[in-house]
């Protein structure tokens, strides 16, 4: 059984022998919701999940068994979205904070401390105060990060590079809706940020694992990668950042939040593919030196 360590902010799985330079992120699955947060929301048990990346840190389960740490998240993405920069937080939500610059995502609700979850629902009935969202921060954002980056500095001394999977999900709807007529949807989206966050090499051996597992993938469209694929991304120091996000009709019930009877044979598809991935990537000394 592989190491695991457990803490406040996440459950990090190691390798017994790490031998590859991937690193495997679930920002997005937690599923621990505090009391206090679930008396504090305006939304039933049910919508307050919905933002949630459910389930993806099962998909990836298979990660330690192939050489390379699984770090998810503990608690979920309406309480704290690992996935955004600490500065951005929303003044419309959090007691005492000046107005900052023009920013989309904190205007659209969808800052590191969300107002709102899928489809726009508010998730509190009003403000809430600085000292929380500074705790959230303290307790839960900072120890995620500083345990990736130890993660991806490993890696980096150990393999000459670091190669990150920004592991999420998207909603059936929202890839449905950018598909173009009589060309069937993608099921998987590559973010690469358009090349900024990894080289072109270790993004077409992961799609190359991908499409040879049966999958239809796209790469940047419509999700090319949000802070984490920015903040870590930086391929001319050999360390390389692909977010993937997943249809989520493959695997689950969307609105019952629900594990199909098909997530079983999925999660095992996704287990190939993430051997294809590790071995692929495993002590390429071509790519380190790229």
């Amino acid at each position: 059984m592989s190491p695991r360590t457990v803490s406040e902010a996440y459950r990090l799985s190691q390798p017994v022998c790490r031998d590859t330079p991937v690193v495997f992120s679930s920002p997005h699955s937690g599923r621990l919701y505090p009391p206090a947060f679930l008396d504090a929301t305006a939304l039933d048990a049910r919508l307050i999940r919905s933002s949630e990346d459910a389930f993806v840190d099962d998909l990836f389960a298979s990660a330690p068994a192939q050489g390379a740490p699984l770090i998810a998240a503990q608690l979920p993405r309406a309480f704290l979205d690992l996935n955004r920069a600490c500065d951005e937080l929303d003044p419309a939500l959090i007691e005492g904070i000046v107005r900052a610059p023009h920013n989309p995502r904190i205007s659209s609700g969808l800052g590191v401390i969300p107002r709102v979850v899928s489809q726009g629902r508010p998730i509190y009935r009003g403000k809430i105060p600085l000292a929380e969202a500074e705790m959230r921060l303290r307790h839960y954002w900072h120890p995620y990060h500083d345990a990736l980056m130890r993660l991806l500095q490993e890696s980096h001394r150990a393999f000459g590079q670091a190669v990150l999977i920004d592991c999420h999900s998207m909603p059936h709807e929202a890839i449905e809706g950018h598909a173009r007529p009589g060309v069937p949807h993608p099921e998987v989206v590559l973010g690469d940020r358009f090349g900024a966050a990894a080289g072109r090499e270790v993004v077409e051996r992961i799609e190359a694992a991908f499409r040879a597992a049966g999958l239809r993938v796209v790469r940047n469209a419509p999700f090319a990668g949000a802070y984490i694929t920015q903040a870590y991304g930086r391929p001319s120091r050999r360390q390389h950042v692909v977010q993937i996000e997943i249809d989520r009709a493959l695997y689950m019930d969307e609105a019952r939040i629900e594990k199909t009877a098909d997530f079983p044979a999925f999660q095992a598809l996704m287990a190939g593919v993430v051997a294809e991935i590790t071995s692929g990537l495993r002590e390429n000394r071509a790519l380190a030196a790229e």
